[in-house]
C-alpha cells in the first residue's frame, strides 16, 4: 500500500500525551489529549498504565482533566478538572474509584503538590488585591499604572496576583498561605513537610522601585507551623525551577544572572541553607540548562525541575546541547555526565520512587512525542537496559505516510563560527531528481533551539514536493555562552550572515535543489528575519512571515516584553536612539521589499502585537506590492502550536497555497 503525502488536516489525526505520574507500584497516570473537530476544541483525559505494563485504560470521566499526580501512599490521584471554564482540584479515588471537587476557588487553580505526608495540598490561584479592586471595577475605566500592564497568553494584567493556597485534604479546608502585590509560583515542599520553598519577585527596598523593569526573583521558605517567611537567595538570579536537597539544607536550582539579558545561558547553582552561599556547579557548560526546542508538536506540559538521585550525591537535569534535549547528572563537585545522548528531544521527566527508572516525554525525527521509560542503575547512575516506549499514539498513523527524516550538517562561517542545520527532502527525492524548490525555515527566538524532532508543519511544507532548510543561527541556545549572545545587538548582522550562508552552503553541496526557486518562512523573531532579509536579498520568491516584528519604535512601547527585547536585541530606545531602531526596523526598507509576502498574525498577540503586522501590509500593499494578509480571531503568539485546531490547519493549508501560488514564478520587481 502507498503511503500518503502528510496534510494540514492530519493534525485533526494526532494524539498528544504527557503529565507522567509514577504511582509507587510502578504503574502510571498520564494525561492524554486528542482533537474533537467537530467542536473545534482540545479534549483531555487521564489515562493509566498498569505496573506490568499489559493493559492502558481511562480512569477520569472528565473532557478536560490534566496534570494526574499520585499521592504519596499510591491511595489517590489528585488532577485538574476544567469545569465552567474555572480549573479546580479533583481527587479520585482509586479503592473506590470515587471522583470528588476539592477546590471552589473563584478563579480556579493553577499547579499543586502534594505534601510528604500526603494529608495536604499546596496550590496556586491569582487573588486581586485591594488597590487593584478600586482600579478594575467593571462599570469604570481601569486604571493602568504598571509600566507593563500586560503579558502574552493572560492579555491585559486584571489586578490579580498568583498567591498560594493550603488544602488540608481531611476536613477539606483552604487557606491563603501568601499575600501582597507580588506573584507567589512552583510551591516545593520540605522533604520533611515542616515548610514550602517558592519563587517570587518581592520589592526588597528604594533601588527596585518598578519590578517591571525587574528581571530577577528569588527563592523563599515559609515556615508552615509559625507561617514565617525567609528570603534564601539575593536578588541576583532569575530562577526557573529548583528542588530540595534530601537533608534539607540546600536547594539545586536552574537559573542566570541575567549577564547577557535574555541571551544569558542557564546554569545549575547550589544554594547552601547555613551559610547562604550561592555557587554554580555548572560555570563553563555550553549546555542550556532546561529544554529549549521549539516544536509545534509539543504539549503545553511543565518542565520538570532538578531531579536528586537516591543518594542525595548528585541532580539529574534535562539541558539543551546541540539539537538535543538529553538527561544530564551533575554530581554535588560540578561534574556534569550524559545519561542520554543526541538525537531526540526530552520534555519531560520524572522518576520513579525507588529511583530505578524515568519515565519521560520524548519525540526524535520519526516519530512524535511518547512516553518512554527508561530503566536507570540508581547506583552506577547509568542506563541499565533498553528504553522502552510506553504508548504508541502515532504508530499506526505514521505507518500510512510519508515521514521525511532531516539530514543533519555542519558548516564554519566565514568567521570561524560553526553553524548546525538539517535539510528534509520529499521522501519521492531519487537520485535523478533535480530542480527541488528550497524552503529556508527561521526560527524564533532567537535564544531557543530548533531541532529535528518530527514537526507537523515541517512535514506538510516538505509533502508539497520542497526541501526545507532549518539551522541554528547565533543567537541560539546550546552552543556556549558566547554564541548564544552574539546576535544581541547586532540585529541583521551576524545573524543575517549565517541564514544566507547556510542556504549557499547546501546549494553548493546539493545540486539537486534549485536555486532559482527559493522560499523563505519564520514565525516571530523569525518572522522579523524574514522582513529583513527579503528587504536585503532578492532572490526569494516567495515569503511567508508569522507574528512578526517590523517597526522596533513601535514595538518597544506595545509588546510584554518591548523594553527589554527591544534593548537587548537592537541595543536602545526611541528617544534616545531613534536613528538605530528605526534603520534596524524592516519597515525601513519596506521599498525594497518585492518577494510576494504571506503576513500571518493572531490578533490578541501580546509578545508580537498584530500592529506590527499591519504597518507591514499596509506599506506594501500601498506601493503596490504582493501580499496577503491571515488574521486569527482571539488567538495569541502561540496560535500555531496551541491555537484553534481549525485555525492551525487553516494556517498551514494558507502557506502551502501561497509557497505553491508563488515558487515557480521569478519575482516581478516593481519600479
Amino acid at each position: 500500500m502507498s503511503k500518503k503525502a502528510i496534510q494540514p488536516e492530519d493534525l485533526y489525526d494526532y494524539q498528544w500525551v504527557s503529565d507522567p505520574s509514577i504511582h509507587p507500584d510502578g504503574s502510571i497516570a498520564y494525561m492524554h489529549k486528542i482533537i474533537d473537530r467537530e467542536h473545534n476544541q482540545y479534549k483531555t483525559h487521564i489515562y493509566y498504565i498498569s505496573a506490568d505494563r499489559k493493559h492502558t485504560k481511562r480512569i477520569t470521566d472528565g473532557d478536560y482533566d490534566t496534570a494526574p499526580s499520585w499521592s504519596p501512599d499510591g491511595r489517590y490521584l489528585a488532577f485538574i478538572r476544567k469545569t465552567d471554564k474555572k480549573p479546580q482540584l479533583w481527587i479520585l479515588d482509586y479503592t473506590s474509584g470515587s471522583m470528588t471537587p476539592y477546590s471552589k476557588l473563584e478563579r480556579g487553580i493553577g499547579f499543586f503538590r502534594w505534601s510528604p505526608d500526603g494529608r495536604s495540598i499546596i496550590m496556586t490561584s491569582r487573588v486581586i488585591g485591594e488597590y487593584e479592586k478600586q482600579a478594575h471595577l467593571p462599570d469604570r475605566g481601569h486604571i493602568v499604572e504598571r509600566t507593563t500592564p500586560k503579558a502574552e497568553g493572560s492579555g491585559l494584567w486584571n489586578g490579580t496576583y498568583q498567591h498560594l493556597f493550603l488544602l488540608e485534604l481531611q476536613h477539606r479546608q483552604i487557606k491563603q498561605l501568601t499575600s501582597g502585590e507580588f506573584d507567589a509560583s512552583y510551591p516545593v515542599w520540605s522533604p520533611d513537610g515542616t515548610e514550602i520553598s517558592y519563587l517570587a519577585q518581592k520589592k526588597p527596598s528604594i533601588i527596585y522601585s518598578d519590578m517591571d523593569l525587574v528581571f530577577y526573583n528569588d527563592l523563599y521558605t515559609l515556615n508552615m507551623a509559625s507561617e514565617q517567611t525567609e528570603l534564601q537567595t539575593r536578588h541576583d538570579l532569575t530562577i526557573s525551577q529548583f528542588a530540595y536537597a534530601p537533608d534539607g539544607q540546600s536547594w539545586t536550582c536552574i537559573a542566570n544572572n541575567r549577564e547577557y539579558g535574555s541571551g544569558t545561558q542557564n546554569q545549575v547553582y547550589r544554594v547552601d541553607r547555613s551559610t547562604g552561599q550561592i555557587d554554580s556547579l555548572t560555570p563553563y557548560s555550553d549546555i542550556q540548562f532546561g529544554n529549549f526546542i521549539l516544536n509545534d508538536m509539543k504539549s503545553a506540559a511543565a518542565i520538570p525541575g532538578p531531579i536528586y538521585d537516591i543518594d542525595g550525591q548528585s541532580v539529574y537535569v534535562l539541558g539543551t546541547y546541540q539539537g538535543s534535549v538529553d538527561i544530564y547528572r551533575i554530581t554535588n563537585q560540578g561534574t556534569c555526565t550524559a545519561i542520554t545522548t543526541g538525537g531526540k528531544d526530552i520534555h519531560q521527566l520524572v522518576v520513579a520512587p525507588q529511583g530505578d527508572r524515568f519515565v519521560a516525554l520524548i519525540a526524535d525525527a520519526n516519530h512524535p512525542y511518547e512516553l518512554v521509560e527508561l530503566p536507570v542503575d540508581p547506583v552506577a547512575h547509568h542506563l541499565s537496559s533498553d528504553p522502552y516506549r510506553l504508548t504508541h499514539t502515532a504508530d499506526l498513523w505514521l505507518s500510512q505516510h510519508e515521514v521525511s527524516i532531516p539530514e543533519s550538517f555542519w558548516y564554519t562561517h566565514e568567521d570561524g563560527i560553526k553553524i548546525q542545520g538539517w535539510l528534509m527532502k520529499p521522501v519521492q527525492v531519487t537520485d535523478n531528481s533535480d530542480n527541488i524548490p528550497l524552503i529556508l525555515q527561521i526560527h524564533g527566538g532567537p535564544h531557543a533551539m530548533i531541532s529535528d524532532v518530527y514537526s507537523h508543519e515541517m512535514q506538510t511544507l516538505v509533502s508539497q514536493g520542497y526541501a526545507v532548510l532549518m539551522l541554528n543561527p547565533r543567537g541560539s541556545f546550546g552552543y556556549g555562552q558566547h554564541f548564544a549572545q552574539a546576535c544581541r545587538q547586532d540585529f541583521g548582522g551576524g545573524d543575517y550572515r549565517d541564514l544566507i550562508e547556510a542556504v549557499n552552503h547546501v546549494l553548493q553541496h546539493h545540486p539537486q535543489l534549485d536555486e532559482q526557486r527559493l522560499g523563505i518562512c519564520g514565525g516571530s523573531y523569525g518572522g522579523l528575519m524574514v522582513n529583513w532579509i527579503i528587504a536585503h536579498d532578492h532572490r526569494f520568491r516567495v515569503a511567508v512571515t508569522q507574528r512578526c516584528i517590523s517597526n522596533w519604535i513601535s514595538f518597544y512601547g506595545i509588546s510584554d516584553i518591548g523594553i527589554s527585547y527591544t534593548e537587548g536585541i537592537v541595543g536602545g530606545n526611541p528617544w534616545e536612539d531613534f536613528d538605530q531602531l528605526w534603520s534596524q526596523s524592516p519597515l525601513a526598507h519596506v521599498q525594497h521589499i518585492n518577494t510576494p509576502l504571506l503576513i500571518i498574525h493572531g490578533e490578541q498577540d501580546m509578545r508580537c502585537p498584530i500592529e506590527q503586522s499591519e504597518q507591514l501590509y499596509t506599506a506594501l500593499k500601498r506601493q503596490g506590492k504582493q501580499t496577503k494578509m491571515v488574521r486569527y480571531p482571539d488567538s495569541n503568539h502561540t496560535v500555531l502550536k496551541s491555537g484553534k485546531p481549525s485555525y492551525r490547519v487553516d494556517l498551514l493549508s494558507h502557506v502551502n497555497d501561497w509557497v505553491k501560488q508563488h515558487i515557480h514564478f521569478p519575482i516581478e520587481v516593481n519600479p
